[in-house]
């Protein structure tokens, strides 16, 4: 494993490589044929008696214990196969926990010099690949800070000093959450980039505006791009939010009281570049919350980048044909040659669902946790790696399916016609006459009534079968008949008319340094 191509950008796998995890004690069980109930039970009275038979490290938190745990308990508790994609962060908080206790006189300054060249030596070997990740050590805690005592030997002994694992995976867990969102808004902004461009190639098309699935009203293509635009600002928002909150220092809450010796819990803040120190040690150590509010801000973005996936499915199917991806962001079949698929947006699709469920786990997780840290929150940590994974591979692929499709211009034109879609223009019309807009609404659904019995469509209905209708209408109605005429003629703000569309567009290049 080389850990330096491993970037929130393209996260590295949750699992170690074979040859780079030890695990001391490794047993099986193989039987040919289906035991019988006192084969069974000898077998696992054979493993209980034998835990004690190969010599195990002593734990560093082993000196109150008189045997070591069994093999099982030691597999079961074990997360050094997930969290040691926090080292970096682990080693962060060590350098700038030492620098404070040499600060405060706690230990000198050569000691604390010891274990910062020791923990960059650690470092160097983990990006390296060279590092031996030990399951019998449990955590990413427990392997660095063990390494660097064999390292360095006693002045590592020392850098645990008003320090526990409970605030030290907190600390982790946050600075991580940071830089995970920073990386998740580059992702956003990027997709945003390429659904702007995308509009500003079809400023005038046309296409039809859907509620319930039904045709509504005509809508300029580049207006419902920049739609999806919004939202995502919205879910970039979100997390801007959330790492706001994110951004405090639980370090020094110690396992959950705080510590009797003088540390200084403002200078470690700082140099972590924290906003300031969590207020409440107790809070500081058994809350989840950051996560969970991470983990619903990337639901939300999960969401709408799945209806998003729905729609363009939907566009690029025989029945629609509103759009046609390229090959580069197309599959095919493995039995019907002539299969052309969407699949990257069908799988941004079915992944909302996986980080959907990430939140479910941790929401479910923390529901009935007592306050202050219990080992329970060591399984946040998957689900909260699984989600980042998932949403920053979302947005990417749909930044590359945004770049290479393209949108068949004559087959939305063609299909413009069929389902009224000037109906709400035409009924504005009216209102614009003096008729109440009730009355408005139903003098229009006549007039469609009386093209479904025609067969034709409203710019179709001449005069007199308008007039027939009712007597308000004039000559000057066929101006808001037909989609071009109709979607000229919306002027509210933010509306789908051709001046705030370009309006929209002009006001989004500019927030997201595109030039024109």
């Amino acid at each position: 494993m080389a850990a330096t191509s491993h970037s929130l950008l393209s996260p590295a796998p949750t699992s170690l490589p074979r040859a780079r995890i030890t695990f001391p004690v490794a047993r099986a069980v193989a039987l040919r044929r289906r035991p019988s109930f006192p084969a069974v039970a000898a077998a696992v009275s054979s493993m209980a008696s034998s835990d004690g038979e190969e010599k195990k490290e002593t734990k560093l938190w082993g000196g109150r214990f008189e045997e070591g745990v069994t093999d099982a308990v030691e597999r079961f508790t074990e997360s050094i196969s997930y969290d040691w994609q926090l080292y970096k962060y682990d080693i962060m908080g060590s350098k700038a926990h030492a620098s404070m206790l040499a600060a405060q006189g706690l230990i000198t300054t050569g000691d604390r010099d010891i274990i910062l060249e020791g923990l960059d030596q650690i470092e160097k070997q983990i990006q390296d690949g060279k590092f031996e990740w030990r399951k019998d050590r449990e955590d990413v805690h427990m392997n660095i800070e063990a390494a660097l005592i064999e390292k360095v030997g006693e002045p590592a002994k020392k850098l645990h000093t008003a320090r526990s694992r409970n605030d030290q995976i907190v600390t982790d867990l946050r600075l991580w959450c940071r830089d995970a969102i920073d990386k998740i808004l580059i992702r956003i902004k990027q997709f945003q980039v390429s659904l702007v461009l995308l509009a500003s190639k079809y400023v005038d098309l046309i296409v039809p505006g859907y509620t319930h699935l039904q045709r509504a009203q005509p809508v300029l293509l580049p207006h419902l791009l920049l739609s999806y635009v919004e939202q995502l600002e919205r879910d970039a928002g979100r997390l801007l939010d959330c790492r706001e909150r994110v951004n405090f220092c639980p370090l020094g809450a110690c396992a959950l009281a705080g510590t009797g010796l003088p540390i200084d819990r403002f200078k470690t803040a700082k140099d972590l570049k924290f906003t300031a120190p969590m207020k409440n040690s107790i809070d500081a150590v058994s809350d989840r919350d950051f996560v969970l509010e991470f983990l619903a801000a990337n639901s939300i973005a999960a969401i709408h980048l799945s209806r998003i996936g729905e729609e363009w499915v939907l566009w690029a199917s025989e029945e629609f044909g509103f759009l046609t991806p390229s090959d580069k962001v197309s599959t095919g079949s493995s039995i019907m040659p002539q299969k052309k698929n969407p699949d990257p947006m069908e799988l941004v699709r079915g992944k909302s669902a996986r980080v959907v469920g990430d939140l479910m786990t941790v929401l479910v997780l923390c529901k009935g946790l007592p306050q202050a840290y219990n080992r329970d929150l060591q399984e946040d940590k998957e689900p909260l790696f699984d989600s980042v994974k998932a949403i920053l591979g979302m947005l990417e692929v749909c930044s590359e399916f945004a770049q290479n499709i393209s949108f068949n211009s004559k087959r939305i034109q063609s299909s413009l016609p069929a389902g009224y879609l000037d109906a709400t223009t035409l009924a504005d019309y009216l209102v614009k006459k003096g008729v109440p807009f009730r009355t408005s609404h139903e003098i229009v659904g006549r007039c469609v009534a009386l093209c479904v019995s025609k067969n034709c469509q409203l710019t179709e209905l001449e005069m007199h079968d308008l007039k027939a209708v009712h007597p308000v209408f004039e000559a000057d109605v066929y101006a808001y008949l037909g989609v071009e005429n109709a979607v000229n003629k919306f002027i509210s703000y933010g509306s789908t008319g051709s001046e705030q569309v370009k309006k929209q567009l002009e006001d989004w290049r500019l927030q997201l340094g595109i030039n024109p």
